[in-house]
């Protein structure tokens, strides 16, 4: 919805830009000046026809465990820390936050800004610095948005204004039903009891929308992945996978969290927020082996980013930079090293396959891999060569790689369709907002 709005107030001439305080994925976007942000702000910039910087996402929690996270603030890695020892830091991070709004509101006319999570997490107010903590501080107008294909809308709006102090309230102009199936003048009914007991207007009963894909948000969207029994390509499910939309061309992937007994083309191994971790979660269940019998027996074993350093013979932290670890063998099935230093590597980077096949990826990782001299690289780029393919197995920094379907088709021998074009897609969000949304009371209330 917020990706929609932005393009669709660009289309009117309009100067937006997208923003989110804080926001929690792996699944980041490397920006031209180096740094990074969250996935979903990199591609609200892109809809809006802008750059994106780090100040439209200032915060970004990466997380590590269930319990903490790797804390990147305007861009940079600041610190790993507890969710305790996070919301310690509340007045430091608000006054960041504060700053990167007001440099961004300074130069467009509009931003649209998104929330996080639940607005009624009661719980999270004293430390809220990303739903309605940053809009009453800032005035600014909201929409609520209920996802009516998850089930109960009643209880999700209606609720929700119930929860909200009268401050909170105020600011709430109007609410929307999205994803919404069939046929819409059946709900008509229930626009009209949801606008009466929320006291507000409905802008929009919003179809499901089908054929529009724009890049996943976070790791959650994994889920939303066919997983089909008969596969040819497996990917392994990480507990903390990073960067998913690796493999959003590869439609017939099957997920893989346990050993089983099908013998597969190709496994890949992803890219992770904590590679260490994820390696020891591998052998826990046994897929450390797993993985070199399939290879074993001819598959082709694929590592992206933290992937790639898994294959490898060893991984050596001595800076704790990811843990407290020193070293751990890898899966021995490259012959390369990984030592993981305290500054992280993001950059955009133009590569080329040795076939010839020229592509736009990024790197985002922490850790320098030493190759062996001479070794055939994975590609080659303006940093030099990166990766390596060796004996039916291949290891790359390059995110974005399996996005290109001539690499795929290099790669696997399969043949895939290419993904809608990017622009394409923000206009099709555009177009169903404008088609669905009562325009003119979008421009009464948040104009």
């Amino acid at each position: 919805m917020a990706t929609a709005i932005g393009r669709y107030l660009r289309r009117r001439g309009i100067r937006v830009a997208p923003f989110k305080a804080q926001n929690m994925s792996n699944n980041s976007a490397p920006l031209s000046g180096g740094g990074e942000i969250g996935r979903a702000q990199a591609v609200q910039a892109e809809a809006c026809g802008v750059d994106p910087t780090s100040d439209m996402n200032p915060i970004l929690l990466k997380p590590t465990s269930d319990s903490g996270c790797q804390v990147v603030v305007n861009g940079k890695v600041w610190r790993n820390l507890s969710a305790s020892a996070y919301y310690q830091h509340f007045d430091e991070l608000l006054e960041q936050v504060l700053a990167a709004y007001d440099r961004l509101a300074s130069q467009y006319e509009y931003i649209v800004i998104e929330g996080a999570g639940s607005v009624a997490e009661l719980n999270l107010k004293s430390r809220d610095l990303v739903n309605f903590g940053l809009a009453a501080r800032l005035g600014a107008p909201a929409l609520l948005v209920g996802d009516i294909d998850r089930g109960g809308i009643f209880a999700s709006l209606i609720g929700t204004i119930g929860l909200l102090d009268d401050s909170e309230r105020a600011l709430v102009r109007s609410f929307a039903v999205n994803r919404f199936r069939g046929d819409s003048s059946l709900f008509v009914d229930g626009v009209r009891i949801l606008e009466e007991k929320t006291e507000r207007p409905c802008l929009g009963v919003f179809p499901m929308l089908t054929g529009t894909e724009i890049d996943a948000e976070d790791g959650v969207s994994m889920d939303e992945i066919p997983n089909p029994a008969l596969a040819d390509v497996a990917v392994v499910s990480l507990p903390r996978i990073s960067n998913i939309t690796d493999f959003q061309l590869l439609r017939g992937i099957r997920r893989i969290t346990v050993p089983d007994n099908r013998q597969y083309l190709c496994i890949i191994l992803p890219g992770t927020k904590s590679t260490m971790a994820d390696l020891q979660w591998m052998r826990d269940r046994g897929l450390d082996q797993w993985i070199v019998r399939q290879h074993s027996a001819g598959a082709r074993i694929i590592g992206i980013c933290g992937g790639y350093q898994m294959l490898g013979e060893s991984i050596e932290d001595p800076y704790a930079a990811e843990s407290n670890c020193k070293q751990v063998k890898g899966l021995g099935l490259l012959p390369v090293t990984t030592v993981m230093e305290p500054v992280k590597t993001t950059r955009q980077v133009q590569a080329v396959t040795p076939s010839g096949i020229a592509f736009s990826a990024y790197e985002i990782h922490m850790g320098r891999t030493s190759r062996p001299a001479g070794a055939p690289a994975f590609a080659q780029t303006e940093y030099g060569p990166d990766g390596i393919r060796q004996n039916n197995c291949i290891g790359t920094y390059l995110h974005g790689a399996l996005e290109n379907a001539g690499i795929i088709g290099e790669l696997l021998d399969i043949v895939v369709e290419p993904r809608q074009p990017k622009q394409q897609a923000y206009e099709s969000l555009a177009t169903w907002f404008e088609t669905n949304a009562n325009i003119p009371l979008f421009d009464e209330l948040y104009l």
